[in-house]
């Protein structure tokens, strides 16, 4: 296997001088999952309209350092995960989610006697980088809101559900339970709230709702990575880990370029600044949830090249896929609508299978077993944006309209998918005790 990865590279062209990983950024180095560049025919298919992005030529050394990290994990937060689920009451080192909690409520100076876990993972989430403009952060969090029921649909539409045409993420989504059965809706709504917090005014200072829920997903994230490695469940040499940095940095593109992306071929206009103001709030989320430093971006044209190495070394096609992403469509049946429910969860299943088939394709389609539709509802909402987005939103006045929009937008969009019940951002999976 690494014999044949080796000829493909060396088949690439590319720059040798990419910066290499950081100092004890990877596990120890073993050979390359199966899932690395599997499909490659394929997703050289899939990549060619990224080529309009100017991704440049492929890197060889890039594409080897994104199958090594395959293999790479958060170690800070893996280290606390293991303290975490410790159950010598006597061990030092020991951490009780009620500690965690303290430390990131209040601070981890109010924790009588941190274990060494607990305060190594806060002096870093704690530490301010250099490069972290507080006033640009506030900005990505109103371009972001500007773009209302966009954002929405294109991270569901095109981030999520097209993701799940790809191995490896979708087999632990299936395996913790998250987007299947009746947990679908609410698991989604949970993403979503999480999105829309980091958005808040102030929400990243220390202080901040969308720095404590950032955070916490990160530990839930190193929670399921730990139990995975380690109940005999998760095949490391097809997948690599559970949770490891390459998918993660993958994930991150979701959230910055992939969504400027999708808004543009809604018919939002993004500015130049618009651009660099949300990357710049990712790129402290990234920084947040441990994505490696040298895979955070200020410009997007930089992430789009990395998205496009990315996309290069998937792997097309995964059973878990078709099942998670008909879940997430059959769970429009389930918004919660004050009047003619029936009516209005039938039109939202539909809309949504509409623009999937605009996004995803008539092969995506096919490939994720989701109804065959029309993408009869993409014209009227680009005219609507080209409105809004193009005239309105050319005066400051009218931006700030279409942020007030986009508030009551996700008001009602978090209401249709929680119903009564508590906003809350992954609490189930930390467990607690």
């Amino acid at each position: 296997m690494v014999a044949h990865q080796a000829s493909r590279r060396s088949d690439s062209t590319g720059s040798p001088d990419t910066p290499a990983p950081p100092s004890g950024a990877t596990a120890p180095r073993v050979r390359f999952p199966r899932r690395f560049r599997a499909s490659e025919d394929v997703t050289r298919r899939l990549a060619r309209p990224l080529r309009l992005l100017r991704p440049g030529p492929v890197d060889p050394a890039l594409l080897e350092r994104i199958g090594e990290r395959l293999t790479a994990r958060d170690e800070v937060g893996a280290s606390l995960a293991a303290a975490l689920r410790g159950t010598d009451p006597a061990d030092p080192d020991r951490v009780t989610m009620r500690q965690f909690r303290q430390a990131l409520d209040h601070g981890i100076h109010t924790v009588p006697n941190p274990p060494a876990p607990l305060r190594d993972f806060f002096d870093v989430v704690d530490e301010v980088p250099d490069w972290v403009d507080f006033d640009l952060l506030h900005e990505g969090g109103r371009v972001s809101r500007r773009f209302g029921r966009n954002t929405a649909d294109v991270m569901l539409q095109l981030a999520l559900i097209g993701s799940y045409r790809f191995e490896g993420p979708p087999r632990l989504l299936v395996g913790t339970g998250g987007l299947t059965g009746g947990s679908a809706l609410l698991r989604i709504a949970e993403t979503q709230k999480w999105a829309t917090v980091v958005c808040g005014e102030d929400a990243m200072r220390r202080d901040g709702e969308g720095f404590r829920h950032t955070v916490h997903v990160r530990i839930v994230h190193a929670l399921v990575n730990h139990e995975f490695e380690r109940n005999g469940r998760w095949d490391a040499e097809s997948w690599g880990l559970p949770v490891n940095r390459s998918d993660l940095a993958a994930t991150l593109g979701l959230f910055n370029a992939v969504q400027l992306l999708g808004v543009r071929l809604l018919g939002v206009r993004v500015s130049r600044a618009d651009s660099r103001a949300l990357m710049h709030l990712w790129k402290y989320i990234g920084w947040l949830m441990g994505v490696d430093e040298d895979w955070l971006y200020d410009h997007e044209r930089a992430q789009h090249r990395l998205n496009y190495h990315l996309l290069l070394t998937q792997e097309y096609g995964t059973p878990a896929g078709p099942p998670l992403a008909n879940a997430l469509v059959e769970a429009q049946g389930a918004l919660h609508f004050r009047r003619f429910a029936r009516v209005r969860r039938a039109y939202a299943r539909a809309r949504l299978l509409s623009m999937l088939r605009y996004f995803l394709g008539a092969k995506g389609m096919r490939d994720l077993r989701l109804p065959s539709a029309r993408p009869w509802a993409v014209p009227p909402l680009v005219l609507s944006n080209l409105l809004r987005h193009h005239v309105v939103g050319r005066s400051a006045a009218g931006r700030a309209l279409l942020v007030r929009r986009g508030d009551r937008f996700v008001a009602r969009h978090l209401r249709r998918h929680f119903g009564d019940r508590a906003e809350s951002v992954g609490e189930a999976a930390a467990g607690s005790r």
